[in-house]
């Protein structure tokens, strides 16, 4: 997942994700639409998965592969949502996205003030959400392959690939 944090190491950051098989979502929140299609385009470049969070008009533009949190329909594109509790996670069931990323299961750098959930508690609501689930907020490269031999679908990070 990208983030304005990362600055100047995003590029490299992406390469990595991509070498290692990975999607990159371009998350860029407070970013213009010109920078997130930017960044989208070295994803795609880059040869990974391109998902593009929020906005699904944009995403099906550039080619993503799938929208992450839709503000509105995701229209024909596949779409994950953000599970960070029991309601979120039965709404996810309801509207039955691709994937959720379950989050924070660990202290993470990037929401300081966000309560870790631990793995039990995460477990019970990618179980909830009733779809392959990853694993956020946390988690290292060895935490995340301990993480898919509990049955994880995989896992995402923003300041491992930093």
């Amino acid at each position: 997942m990208t983030d304005e944090r990362m600055g100047d190491t995003l590029g490299a950051a992406i390469a990595r994700a991509a070498e290692a098989g990975a999607g990159v979502i371009v998350r860029h929140h407070h970013s213009s639409a010109a920078i997130r299609r930017a960044l989208a385009s070295e994803v795609l470049a880059s040869g990974a998965v391109l998902g593009l969070s929020r906005d699904s008009l944009l995403a099906a533009d550039l080619g993503a592969d799938f929208v992450h949190n839709p503000v509105g329909e995701s229209g024909a594109l596949p779409f994950s949502l953000s599970v960070h509790d029991d309601a979120q996670a039965r709404e996810a069931a309801r509207r039955s996205p691709a994937f959720v990323f379950v989050s924070p299961l660990y202290a993470t750098r990037s929401h300081p003030d966000a309560e870790p959930l631990g793995e039990a508690k995460a477990a019970q609501l990618a179980a909830l959400a009733g779809c392959p689930a990853y694993a956020l907020g946390g988690v290292t490269q060895s935490r995340g392959k301990k993480l898919i031999a509990r049955g994880w679908a995989g896992w995402a990070a923003i300041d491992a690939w930093a």
